[in-house]
């Protein structure tokens, strides 16, 4: 039977995904990781990239991309993320990310006016989205949507850092033990380098997909 899409949230979606586009952004709404990942699979098929690596990103995890980029041997998937390297290696494979041909990350939070909203840590993720790749990929869940840049610092601040935090060891933050953000100033703090983007710059290099459901954090 076929799967019926609240209307309202594709509604929604859809009028994001409009404004992203009158700023220069490619934007799709597609229904769930499957079809962002049939998309995302249609990207690097006609890039044809000889590098890809990738910014951490549980909603991007979920669509299966990186797995199959792995496996595929017509390019070279940079991974910065390979829990077996030590640290330093970890972090030279970000710093390459930057000269790869394709990128592929979440968002933090997405307004209704088409800007996009991140917070990092060492900023290996908003980076290359900011210059260096040649195409980049970006996958948002709807819960992602907010009306504003307003909304979007709420959202981060509220939700996706303390939440985050929460998922990885280790971390001694207020944030950790409170799941609210104290602005602190801890030697583990991952809220350092605020990204917003406001147009796409060449226009049609960033593609955004929204996900008709809720995803990451």
């Amino acid at each position: 039977m076929k799967q019926t899409i609240n209307t309202t949230q594709a509604e929604r979606l859809e009028a994001c995904a409009s404004m992203l586009r009158r700023h220069g952004f490619e934007a799709e709404v597609v229904r769930d990781e499957k079809e962002a990942f049939e998309r995302m699979r249609d990207v690097a098929e006609a890039e044809m990239p000889q590098l890809v690596s990738f910014g951490d990103s549980m909603t991007m995890r979920a669509t299966g991309i990186i797995e199959w980029l792995r496996n595929d041997p017509r390019w070279t998937l940079l991974d910065g993320f390979d829990a077996s390297m030590p640290r330093p290696e970890r972090l030279e494979i970000r710093r390459k990310a930057l000269m790869s041909d394709l990128f592929i990350t979440g968002i933090n939070a997405v307004t209704m006016q088409g800007t996009l909203h991140w917070l990092d840590m060492v900023g290996n993720r908003i980076a290359p989205v900011a210059f260096g790749p040649r195409k980049v990929v970006l996958v948002a869940g709807s819960n992602k949507i907010v009306g504003n840049r307003e909304e979007a610092e709420e959202r981060i601040r509220r939700i996706a850092a303390p939440q985050n935090i929460a998922r990885h060891e280790g971390f001694r933050t207020p944030c950790a033990k409170t799941g609210v953000c104290m602005d602190c100033n801890s030697p583990d703090r991952i809220c350092n380098t605020r990204m917003e983007m406001l147009r796409c710059h060449p226009k049609g290099r960033i593609l955004v997909l929204l996900i008709d459901k809720e995803l990451g954090l």
